[in-house]
């Protein structure tokens, strides 16, 4: 199927690109149906909303900056996307490039949460401290210890993979 996208124009998507926001995100709640796209300049994504050209969002895996993350999210909120195991997650985070030339930030106190299985997500609010909704990129991966196996705690502590 093709769509028009705000990066790239119109272009040719598979069905298994589709993910499923039952809720949508936070302040784009009416927008439910988007697109999971491999950006031009890797380790980003872009999440393109299929009924609205302007509304998409640069993703990035938090796990290759902070291999610390964890992601403590409630059995319930996991079971709303059918995740029952942490093999089942995908989590992305949300990236702010902003124009003025300051920092590229990512959102870790609001990640996304996607059933790699069903493809449905949700955006998750996290109440540790540790986690900002703006964690400076560059600045966070000079910092960060060479990243072993990126993995986080979800719900009660087991572990969830950051590949995307």
């Amino acid at each position: 199927m093709k769509i028009a996208t705000k990066a790239y124009g119109l272009i040719e998507v598979d069905e298994r690109q589709k993910i499923f926001f039952p809720r949508g995100l936070f302040g784009f709640e009416k927008h439910t149906d988007y697109l999971l796209i491999d950006a031009e300049r890797q380790p980003f994504y872009w999440l393109q909303a299929m009924d609205e050209e302007q509304v998409a969002f640069v993703l990035v895996n938090p796990f290759l900056f902070r291999p610390d993350y964890e992601v403590n999210i409630s059995n319930e909120e996991l079971a709303e996307i059918g995740i029952n195991s942490p093999e089942k997650a995908l989590i992305l985070s949300i990236v702010t490039i902003p124009p003025d030339g300051t920092p590229i930030t990512a959102n870790l106190q609001g990640p996304l949460v996607i059933n790699r299985d069903t493809r449905t997500g949700k955006q998750a609010v996290l109440s540790d401290t540790r986690w900002k909704t703006r964690h400076d990129i560059m600045a966070e991966l000079a910092s960060a210890p060479a990243p072993a196996a990126a993995s986080a705690a979800v719900s009660a502590a087991v572990p969830v993979s950051g590949d995307a």
